[in-house]
């Protein structure tokens, strides 16, 4: 059978997949590059090989395209602790070490650092943009606090803050740590933020029995 009659012709819902994953590829790269503000839609739509009117087909605007990178990293972000989470029959120090190999993960990808410069500047700038940003943010903040809250708890200790608080604080020491990046081989952030959870556990009081 030839390459041509081997190859499924995508149906309408997958091919608009692939322009709608093109798209928001081709933006990170030039956000990344050129800076929000030095990205158009023009840009945008070109590198990625379509019409302006395929690029409004499937997005309001660069807001859009911008959110959907953030929720698409954050998404990545909170499946792969779940995956660490997920298995009832672990013990905390494998949790631990699972969780440790996670971490170690963070802030390896330098576009991702770069662009989570982006969305916190465009944040500052754009009140409507800075609210769904909030959104998304406030909802990852509860999965990470759902994960420290667990881990806590297998580990039969009280946390020393609520654990959205102590989500914030990571997320927050994350993305810090991430804007001084300053070479392709130093990722500090899951090792640092490591440093202090192994800290806050074991300066964290035992729950009581019952």
């Amino acid at each position: 059978m030839s390459p041509t009659t081997a190859r499924r012709r995508l149906t309408r819902e997958e091919s608009r997949a692939q322009t709608r994953k093109r798209l928001i590829d081709t933006a990170q790269q030039l956000f990344v590059s050129n800076g929000y503000g030095g990205a158009s839609i023009r840009d945008i739509a070109d590198k990625a090989g379509y019409s302006q009117g395929a690029f409004y087909s499937n997005f309001s605007s660069k807001e859009d395209v911008l959110l959907e990178l953030l929720r698409r990293h954050m998404e990545a972000e909170a499946m792969q602790l779940s995956t660490v989470m997920g298995k009832d029959a672990q013990q905390p120090d494998q949790m631990l070490a699972e969780l440790e190999a996670w971490a170690s993960t963070l802030n390896q990808d330098a576009d991702w650092c770069m662009l989570s410069i982006e969305l916190q500047l465009h944040a500052k700038r754009s009140p409507t943009f800075a609210a769904e940003y909030q959104k998304v943010w406030d909802k990852h903040r509860s999965e990470i606090g759902g994960v420290i809250g667990l881990l806590f708890e297998k580990l039969g200790r009280a946390p020393p803050a609520a654990p959205d608080e102590l989500a914030a604080a990571f997320m927050a020491l994350s993305h810090g740590l991430a804007l001084q990046r300053t070479t392709d081989r130093l990722h500090p952030s899951g090792r640092m933020i490591m440093v202090f959870l192994r800290g806050l556990i074991a300066s964290a009081n035992s729950e009581s029995p019952g």
